[in-house]
């Protein structure tokens, strides 16, 4: 009986072991693209262009690109406004979402099935399609090249509505019967008892949005093309050249540009794991 014990715990260890060399080897995958660019960024033009595989290291490290990069591009400017838009952008996106979500998802009225239908419908829909209704929307209010320019697409969003809704469908309706005994109305139902229920679902919500808004490129190149409105991602896309790009100086830029989001992840990583936990999406 103890050899068999013995057997099944021998067992156990070889398949921890084997999924945790596993998941090392993934883990180191999923750096290389990271270290790849932390070296090029520390290279010459011609030793990053250089199609000899065998050097991967810098062989002299040179910080010429940063020098460069920080002369030519007010980061300072660049990290507030694309902070900015991650900010509002989230508290627009949460605001509306719960909101729109509680009233599909636990009240009754006219028309509620349709509305809903609609929010699925734009999911559905491409994002690309409503760039130039917004953008005429945004500058027939002589709004372009401003904060609520970049913000203006993130005011509402179905994917949060969509997501809150379930989250909201999930809870017992003994809550709002016993809220309605106690002589709450709607209102103070939804702020005091149902909204902080879907706490988690919020911080999902806010999660994606900020990583949306940080990756976003075509819009902010479209609505604020004027320099002191850039955003990271279109200030990284007009360094790649028609015909030549200086790698170290993108690579560079790169690096500068993941420093946001790396704060915020070392912030707030209990919320993104809990976050994703939650809704069973991934990044």
């Amino acid at each position: 009986m103890s050899g068999h014990k013995m057997n099944r715990k021998k067992g156990t260890i070889g398949k921890l072991a084997t999924s945790h060399i596993f998941l090392i080897l993934v883990s180191i995958t999923m750096l290389v693209p990271f270290l790849w660019m932390l070296f090029t960024a520390f290279k010459s033009n011609t030793e990053a262009t250089s199609m000899n595989p065998f050097y991967i290291l810098p062989r002299e490290w040179r910080p010429d690109a940063f020098v460069t990069v920080l002369g030519n591009y007010d980061f300072g400017r660049l990290y507030l406004n694309t902070i900015l838009l991650i900010i509002f952008r989230v508290l627009c996106a949460v605001l509306t979402a719960t909101m729109a979500a509680y009233a599909l998802g636990r009240l009754n009225f006219f028309g509620k099935n349709l509305a809903f239908g609609l929010v699925l419908l734009q999911m559905m829909v491409p994002s690309q399609i409503f760039v130039i209704p917004q953008y005429v929307m945004v500058s027939k209010m002589g709004m372009t090249n401003t904060l609520f320019g970049l913000v203006f697409p993130g005011l509402v969003t179905a994917f949060g509505t969509f997501l809150l809704r379930q989250a909201y469908m999930s809870l017992p309706r003994d809550l709002e019967e016993a809220a309605k005994l106690d002589g709450c109305n709607i209102g103070q139902t939804f702020f005091y008892i149902m909204a902080p229920l879907t706490k988690s679902s919020m911080v999902a919500l806010g999660i994606f949005t900020a990583l949306f808004a940080y990756k976003d490129l075509m819009w902010p190149m479209i609505v604020a093309p004027a320099k002191e409105w850039s955003t990271l991602a279109p200030a990284l896309a007009k360094m790649q050249g028609q015909f030549t790009t200086k790698y170290p100086e993108l690579m560079a830029a790169s690096l500068l540009a993941c420093v946001p989001m790396i704060v915020i992840y070392l912030i707030f990583q209990k919320q993104f794991i809990q976050g994703i936990a939650t809704t069973g999406g991934k990044l």
